[in-house]
Order: C-alpha cells, then structure tokens, then sequence
C-alpha cells in the first residue's frame, strides 16, 4: 500500500471505524453465541424434566423398583429410552436398578452415598467414557411402599452442538460479509465526505503569491469543512492585505527616501559647478542639512514602525497623570506653533490618570499635535484637551485645518497615505506620523479615532483603559 495512502485521514478513519466495528461484532457474535447455546440446553433441559416426569409414572406403577413396561405407556417410553434416551436409577442402599442397554455400562454418575442419602443434582453436561457429550438430570423419586429412588436421565448433546455450530458457521461467513461490506461503504463516505478537502488543498497549492485575490470555493459554509474553507479565505484576504500594504510601503519608502536623496544629490551637484559666495554656498549646505533632517526623521520614523511590527516594543504600563504628558508634549512643538503665531492650549482634567507607557504614548501625542500645528493656518488655533467619561480617559487634539473629506478618513491611519501629498511634503511630512501615533495608542490598549464636524478641523480622540484603583504603582 501506498505509504501516503496510509496517512491519508480517510484511511485511518476507516481504520478506526473498522477496528470499532470488529470489536463490536466480535463481542456481538460472543454473546449471540452464548444466548443460543444457553437457550439450546434450556430448552433441553425442559425435555429432560418431562421426561424424568415420565420415568417416574413408571416407576410409579413398579413397587418392586424393576423399570419395565406393565402397560402400552410404560412400552412407549421404554421405546424412547432404547432409541435415545439414558436412565440409570439406583436405590436408597446404592445398589443400581436399571441402565439403558445404550450406555454399554457407562455410569451416568458415581454410585449415592449411603450415609449421605439420595439428593437430586443439577442438570450438568460431561463426557461419557466413550466420548459421547451427554446432558444429564437427576431427581429423588418415592416408590409406592415409601423407598427412594434416584433416577438419572441423559440426552446426547451431539444435535445440540450440531445446531450450535451451524449457527457459529453462519455467523462466522456472515459477519466478515458485513465488516467487509460496511468498511468499503464507510471509505466510500468518507472518501466522499472529504471531497472537499481535496478539491480545497489542490486548489490553495495553486494560489501563489501573484494570485491571493483568488478564493477557495466552498459549496456549504456552515458545516465543519465550510468553516475550515472560510477561515482559508479569511487568512487570504488578510495576507493579500499584508502584501499590498507591503508593496505600498515599499514603494511609498523608497520614493520617500529617493526624495531627500535626490535632492541632496542636485544641490550639490549644482554647487560644485557654479561658483558663488560664502552665503551661497551658506545656503546650499542648509538646505541639505534640512533635507538630511527630513531623511533622518523618515529613517527614524521606518525603524519604529519596523520594531512594532517585529514586536519587539513591550510597554511599561504605569499610572500616568494624563494632563502633564499633555503639557510636556505640547511644550515640545510650542516653537513650531510659534513660528506660525499659532496657540497652542492644553486645557481639561488635571486630575486624570491611566494605565500607560509614557514614552510611547507622549510619541503618539507629539505626532498628533505636529500634524495639527503643520495643517492649522497661521494666527490658527490648536486644542489639547483632557477629560474622563464614564471612567474612561480622553485625550483630544483639535486643529484648525481644513478638516479631511469622508473619502478619506478610513485610510488616513494607513502607512504613507496622504489627503494632500504635495502639501504634506512641503509641509516636511513623511506620511508615517498617524501610523505611528495609532500603533503608540494601541500598544497602550486603547484606541484612537478622527472626528469632523461640518466646517473646519479636526478632532483625534485617545481613549486609554481605566487605571486600575487598587493598582499601587508611582504616578508620574
């Protein structure tokens, strides 16, 4: 047998099944056969009995103890011992009354025990000495002047266990027949029932890289091999997901990346060629330091998102006053908000804490409150604002901006997606910065969402997990 066959799930399947089945029909056939052979001496048994009523009619109608026909009944059961029937009697004194001629004087038993006194004994089958299987009773009979008897009488076994093994035959043919016959049907079913498995391992061995958008067909997604084929689909469609935002973000890196580079690579080229003054050449190597610190930011910014997704951050919660960190982010980019003659307000619940790695979730709030500052207008106002409701922290960020069209709010959390790409580079952005804050934020169990309400700005809202009232640790 072929051994990729033998570790196919259907033919171990139908081992098990058949195995189960064998044991099953062993212990049937067992207890079949013991009934009927249990039955068979019942019955055997109840022939015995009436015909020991039988003897005893004769002996009746005997006083002196001699079993002879006196009379056409007594010459009618006579007939039946010669023809087939055993009888031993013997008397109170153990001296023996009659033998059937058949036993060829074959005791039926040991001779009674004087002193012990005539007792009837079971019906039991022996072994006569010539080998004649025999099934024997016996029964204490009072002759007509008051003297005991013991009358034994045996029948051959020998039709009994004829029929017994007929019965054993028939089974032993049949039964094989069955197991054969169900096996072969099982292995067909389940060969059947597995159909789909096949036709679902042939076809995902055919979707490579290049075709994740294909699907396994499933004919009946509620069953068992429905919600297998399902799950198969879902972890398509999600690794067809990772690979198109891998390729996006690849593409969106290296042309990140080519941009700083490139225009590095111009200036420089340009002033090596072109001669100029001390405030020219002071200029060109300003504007390949800004663009240098744009590529550092942008390098920066990729390690991050590479360590997150690597897994390799583990934050350190601790309770955290949620107004300070606004505070000491906001006063990082106060400069820049100044430069634009922006105000910059943090506003709301001093009191507020949460479970939070701070540093991680102070990276999320500067890049929320950067972007605010770069797409607010000048003389333009920008709201940090911390609250609790229902016991749940709050932190928002309010800009001044142009808010951002529905179109685009669902995927504006996505790596490199811009609502405006050419102002976004002018504004020196990388398009990483609300990746990075929703990582930062989710990291420290919560969630992050965008909220426009009809005219200008927009409103990002933090959500931490309640800080634990028994939890101990030093608030910073």
């Amino acid at each position: 047998m072929n051994p990729r066959t033998r570790r196919s799930l259907r033919f171990r399947l139908t081992t098990v099944y058949a195995s189960l089945l064998a044991v099953a029909l062993l212990l049937y056939a067992g207890c079949v056969s013991v009934f009927f052979l249990h039955s068979l001496r019942e019955q055997l048994d109840l022939s015995l009995d009436r015909d020991v009523e039988a003897v005893e009619s004769m002996l009746t109608s005997s006083p002196t103890g001699q079993i002879k026909p006196d009379s056409e009944e007594g010459e009618a059961h006579e007939g039946k011992f010669r023809q087939g029937f055993l009888l031993e009697a013997w008397s109170s004194v153990g001296s023996l009354l009659y033998r059937s001629e058949a036993l060829e004087g074959q005791p039926l038993g040991s001779a009674p025990v004087v002193a012990a006194g005539l007792s009837p004994e079971p019906p039991r089958s022996f072994r006569l000495p010539s080998g004649l299987r025999v099934r024997a009773l016996s029964r204490v009979h009072h002759l007509s002047n008051g003297d005991p008897v013991l009358v034994r009488l045996a029948v051959s076994e020998e039709s009994l266990w004829q029929e017994f093994w007929e019965m054993s035959t028939a089974l032993g043919i049949m039964l094989p027949l069955i197991l054969f016959g169900v096996v072969i049907t099982g292995y067909l079913v389940a060969a059947k029932a597995l159909k789909p498995v096949d036709s679902m391992a042939k076809r995902a061995a055919e979707i490579t890289a290049e075709q994740l958008h294909e699907r396994l067909k499933i004919d009946n997604p509620d069953d068992e091999l429905g919600q297998l084929g399902v799950a198969f689909n879902t972890t398509l469609a999600r690794l067809e997901n990772s690979f198109d935002q891998l390729r996006r973000f690849t593409a969106d890196a290296s042309h990140e990346l080519r941009t700083p580079l490139t225009a590095i690579w111009s200036v420089g080229e340009v002033s090596l060629h072109k001669p100029g003054d001390q405030k020219y050449y002071r200029d060109i190597i300003g504007s390949m330091l800004e663009e240098t610190s744009r590529l550092t930011k942008l390098v920066d910014s990729l390690l991050t998102m590479s360590r997150a997704d690597a897994g390799r951050v583990q934050p350190h919660l601790t309770e955290t006053r949620l107004f300070d960190l606004a505070t000491e982010s906001a006063n990082l980019l106060e400069v820049l908000a100044e430069e634009k003659q922006q105000t910059l307000r943090v506003e709301g619940d001093e009191t507020v804490t949460a479970m939070a790695d701070r540093t991680i979730l102070r990276q999320a709030l500067i890049n929320l409150i950067d972007n605010a500052v770069k797409y607010s207008p000048a003389r333009g106002e920008i709201r940090v604002r911390v609250t609790n409701n229902e016991g749940f922290p709050y932190i928002e960020v309010q800009d001044s901006g142009p808010g951002i069209p529905p179109e685009h709010r669902e995927r504006i959390f996505e790596r490199f997606y811009r609502v405006d790409k050419a102002r976004t580079r002018a504004e020196g952005g990388s398009g990483l910065g609300l990746s990075i804050a929703q990582w930062a934020v989710s990291i420290n169990k919560g969630s992050i969402e965008v909220q426009c309400e009809p005219g200008p700005g927009s409103v990002f809202r933090i959500r931490l997990p309640k800080a634990s009232a028994a939890t101990s640790a030093t608030i910073h």
